[in-house]
């Protein structure tokens, strides 16, 4: 019997006698290394740097271009002599000249009204997160009080903040404690339900290790939950004091006295549209301030605990 035996064709290959004859290698060629980027020159990064720039610039630019475009087309084709820009801009140089004279109470400048209109906030603001945050904390770590105050929030959360100045009126016989009395109650419903929904999300594995480390309520509260809840705690604060500068505005406006509110009113009563105007521009950029301080502030915090 015959057997055929077969063989791995590289070992075959490998036990070929070596000759003129046998199959020559073939050569791979060179492997191609690519070459690393060349660093961008100082030229092309001052060109990437300008052109960056730019496209931040721009687009905020002709936004702005296009409110002024249409502010005085509405100007041009008012039949009520509604104030131009350029108009509008000479009354702002003037009231900016002097913004903190002051001619008896109820005349004073613009200065002195956004002061006594940010006094207001911060006292109404600060009763508000020295009441909803601890609240928020309690509401959404016991669930009693979750079913007990949630059906309240939910009924009085939807109420305009002018509803609520009369019975400030009534109770507290004052514009001054009834405009603050306003502003706590419509700024503490953002801190109250975004405390408890961050307390709520806090993951179980957190609070079981709580419980196998047998830790007290104070501990549970200042290691756990409040690095956890900080972002949805920051959060509300940021809604509410936004909430805050919106109201009193309004609340001004009925209550009198000296206050950002209360200077639009009196020039609407003057029938003064630049100096309205004016209020209202000046209005939205301590808005803006106010909310890029808490982001600010907000982004420390986060970063510190990041850190810790």
């Amino acid at each position: 019997m015959v057997s055929a035996v077969f063989h791995h064709p590289i070992e075959a290959s490998a036990s070929l006698p070596a000759g003129p004859k046998a199959a020559t290698a073939v050569t791979q060629p060179p492997a191609v290394v690519p070459h690393a980027p060349l660093a961008p020159t100082r030229k092309t990064r001052r060109t990437l740097d300008l052109r960056a720039f730019w496209m931040r610039l721009l687009p905020p630019l002709a936004g702005f271009g296009l409110l002024l475009l249409i502010w005085e087309l509405i100007s041009v084709n008012s039949t009520t002599g509604f104030p131009s820009p350029i108009e509008t801009g000479k009354q702002a140089l003037d009231v900016f000249s002097d913004p903190f004279y002051s001619k008896g109470p109820n005349d004073q400048g613009v200065g002195w009204n956004v002061l006594s209109s940010l006094k207001r906030v911060a006292m109404g603001f600060g009763l508000a997160a020295l009441v909803g945050i601890p609240a928020g904390f309690a509401i959404g770590r016991f669930e009693f009080l979750s079913r007990m105050f949630n059906p309240l929030i939910s009924l009085l959360r939807p109420v305009s903040p002018l509803a609520w100045l009369p019975i400030g009126l009534l109770v507290f016989k004052g514009a001054n404690p009834a405009a603050i009395w306003t502003i706590f109650i419509c700024s503490i419903w953002p801190m109250v339900i975004n405390t408890a929904v961050g307390v709520q999300r806090v993951p179980s594995d957190y609070m079981n290790v709580a419980r196998v480390l047998n830790l007290s309520e104070w501990k549970i509260l200042t290691k756990i939950l409040f690095p956890a809840v900080l972002p949805y705690m920051l959060t509300g604060v940021r809604l509410a004091v936004g909430t805050a500068w919106l109201v009193i505005v309004a609340a001004e406006m009925l209550t009198g006295g000296v206050g950002i509110g209360f200077w639009v009113w009196d020039e609407w009563n003057n029938l003064n549209v630049k100096n309205i105007i004016i209020a209202i521009f000046v209005i939205g950029v301590v808005g803006l301030i106010l909310e890029f301080a808490l982001i600010k502030i907000a982004t420390a915090f986060t970063f510190e605990e990041v850190k810790s």
